[in-house]
């Protein structure tokens, strides 16, 4: 073969490599593109699909929260006997009870909301039995007076999960 031939072969293989290698570039773009676009919209179903369900589980919380607000529970749970501890252990299994139904809302919440509300639902068991310790108090009656003047000088630690919840809630709205 002469060097013409060569140079002729060349001048049509070089445009056409080119020519390949760009539109491999632009259809690899383009497939990155509509990989993309088909992700976003499997997402943005996926969060219309899951919003229900979290704003549930974050009313479900809500609820739990007002049930084990103590000014709640000391009026819903009557003592069944006039001992202290009893009527202590009956209002302690009651707010137990009603977070092991919730359990499963903790994977629609994040872990910082769900800290918080398991958080208050300890310190609300704490108060209870702080106050059933107490030498001042002989029977059950005595233990909701005490519980409920309590309430007057500070904050349920429930107000301030149900804080936290309506401030996470109106966040999630907002995106």
């Amino acid at each position: 073969m002469d060097l013409s031939k060569i140079l002729e072969l060349l001048s049509y293989t070089i445009p056409a490599i080119i020519t390949g290698g760009v539109a491999y570039y632009f259809f690899n773009l383009h497939i990155k593109n509509e990989d993309g676009k088909r992700r976003f919209l499997l997402m943005r179903e996926g969060q219309k699909n899951s919003m229900p369900l979290r704003l549930q589980a974050y009313e479900r919380m809500t609820l739990f929260l007002e049930r084990i607000g103590l000014s709640n529970l000391l009026i819903r749970i009557s003592p069944i006997s006039t001992d202290k501890n009893d009527y202590c252990n009956f209002v302690i299994s009651h707010i137990e009870q009603e977070f092991e139904h919730n359990l499963a809302q903790q994977i629609y919440m994040t872990d910082e909301c769900w800290t918080i509300i398991v958080t208050s639902k300890n310190a609300t068991i704490q108060m209870i039995r702080k106050a059933t310790l107490s030498s001042d108090v002989n029977n059950a009656d005595q233990l909701r007076e005490a519980l409920l003047s309590d309430l007057l000088e500070k904050q349920t630690p429930s107000s301030a999960a149900l804080a936290y919840i309506k401030k996470e809630v109106a966040d999630f709205l907002r995106y």
